[in-house]
């Protein structure tokens, strides 16, 4: 099975085959707002709602590759999310014929966590713990696909996962564009996204910027700017993205220029107003995601053109973005439609 066939264009083979070729869509707002033409790659429009897909896929086809699974026989993927990996991994597990154990924090949006049981992932919910805590949701991942006998996905360290982005994601970012591209931006979690993204890239053109967007509470901004993996002060309510404590094992070696630290207003900000502006429809982490363009774009000056990604959908968290009790309670902004 071929992943990432051209949508309107033929057939493609179940799950596997609709995953990538997502539309790069011109952000009108933040375009006119900067003078740039600033992109957002649509990969909401993936068959699981959501970027990991692409990951997803690309673990599972290596684990094939190295025999660990086969299918059409019996084979369990464990995994720990925040939830969208966890999505794709058991939705591209289903149609393999393979069972999937998703191990996530209580914490995640009540949707995601409905989803996941909807779609028959066999669902573990742990308290949120700190990755130096034995009870943080990746390392009892880890122990589940040890004692019982699954393979474990492990998206932070696993490689395959920003391979999947370099093969894929890079090279449609760049087609789509006909090269012309002056910078791209977007947060991490796993770090696979940007750092395949980032040498796909590069590798067709040094020139292009890269810069790691990042939430409040994370360390990652300042692992970019001054080596140290420290925590930068405050908290995020955006799900998926920014470490506290460590550089995960795909984020190593990155070629990333800087690091722009993005704050929760500023992408509620272009969260609300892509929704209410321009008809689409995203969650937080593309809000930090198209607010890190727009300060990359003022940067460079008019223009440019930037490229960021649009992660998933705004309906997997309804019951915190577009829920005016959290907000007001966390003294954040609401969507004026909602106050």
């Amino acid at each position: 099975m071929t992943s990432g066939a051209v949508r309107g264009v033929g057939r493609v083979d179940g799950f596997w085959g609709a995953v990538g070729h997502t539309p790069l869509i011109r952000l009108a707002r933040a375009s006119a707002a900067t003078g740039c033409e600033i992109l957002g790659k649509a990969e909401f429009m993936n068959p699981g709602g959501s970027v990991k897909d692409r990951a997803a896929l690309g673990i599972l086809k290596d684990a094939m590759a190295r025999g660990l699974l086969t299918p059409g026989k019996p084979g369990t993927v464990v995994e720990g999310t925040a939830g969208n990996t966890g999505i794709g991994l058991a939705l591209a597990a289903n149609a393999m014929g393979w069972r999937s154990t998703i191990v996530m924090p209580e914490t995640q949006s009540r949707e995601k966590i409905d989803f996941l049981r909807m779609i028959g992932a066999d669902l573990r919910l742990v308290p949120a713990k700190p990755f130096s805590d034995p009870g943080n949701y990746v390392h009892v991942s880890r122990r589940i696909a040890e004692e019982e006998g699954g393979v474990w996905a492990n998206q932070f360290d696993n490689l395959a996962n920003a391979r999947a982005h370099e093969e894929t994601t890079g090279p449609e970012i760049w087609e789509e564009t006909g090269g012309k591209i002056d910078a791209f931006t977007c947060a991490c979690g796993t770090g696979g996204t940007l750092a395949g993204i980032a040498r796909a890239l590069k590798a067709r053109n040094p020139k292009i910027r890269t810069v790691l967007a990042d939430p409040a509470g994370s360390a990652l901004y300042n692992w970019i700017s001054s080596g140290e993996v420290k925590a930068s002060p405050g908290s995020s309510i955006t799900e998926g993205i920014g470490q506290a404590a460590r550089v995960p094992g795909n984020l190593e070696g990155a070629p990333i220029d800087e690091a722009i630290r993005i704050e929760d207003p500023a992408a509620l900000e272009q969260v609300f107003g892509l929704l209410i502006e321009e008809g689409l429809s995203v969650g937080g982490s593309a809000g930090i995601n198209v607010a890190a363009a727009i300060e990359v774009a003022r940067r460079l000056g008019p223009g440019h053109t930037i490229v960021t990604i649009l992660c998933d959908g705004g309906s997997r968290y309804q019951s915190k973005l577009f829920n005016p009790d959290f907000l007001r309670e966390r003294n954040l902004p609401l969507p004026r439609w909602l106050a």
